[in-house]
């Protein structure tokens, strides 16, 4: 996998991968930036939860689990000091449906945690991350 980083201005880029589809990225105005883009470590956290939910998504499809919506919620604490690097992360999967059944569920996180997701592997080297899900039931229309 290839990737090149393109200076607009300042710390402001944009960035294009193997995908050939291009990215701004920014920092704040008092980091040079024209904070009018995602922020590098926010984009690490979005490939860390698009990539494990892709996972989910797909484990979930193969066991026929049909789902009205689904999201994963990200909260992530870094550390005082330079590089500031994570030091936790939560990811709160949230299932949208009727009649889940939370084993499969369960199994789903914890295969892309465990097995599937690189993002992930990369990451808990040096990063604790944890996750919890929660069920919401589809709402029925009675009307």
């Amino acid at each position: 996998m290839n990737a090149v980083i393109k200076q607009i201005k300042g710390c402001s880029f944009i960035g294009k991968a193997d995908s050939n589809h291009w990215v701004p990225i920014d920092s704040s105005k008092e980091h040079a930036g024209s904070d009018a883009a995602t922020r590098p470590m926010e984009l690490v956290l979005l490939a860390l939860g698009s990539c494990t939910g892709c996972d989910v998504v797909s484990i979930l499809q193969k066991k026929k689990v049909q789902l009205e919506h689904f999201e994963i919620v990200i909260t992530a604490q870094r550390s005082e000091t330079h590089p500031k690097m994570f030091i936790n992360i939560h990811l709160e999967f949230v299932f949208v449906g009727s009649g889940l059944n939370p084993t499969h569920l369960e199994r789903a996180i914890a295969l892309s945690q465990q097995k599937y997701c690189p993002v992930s592997a990369m990451l808990s080297a040096k990063v604790k991350i944890t996750t919890s899900y929660r069920i919401v039931e589809e709402m029925k229309n009675d009307t």
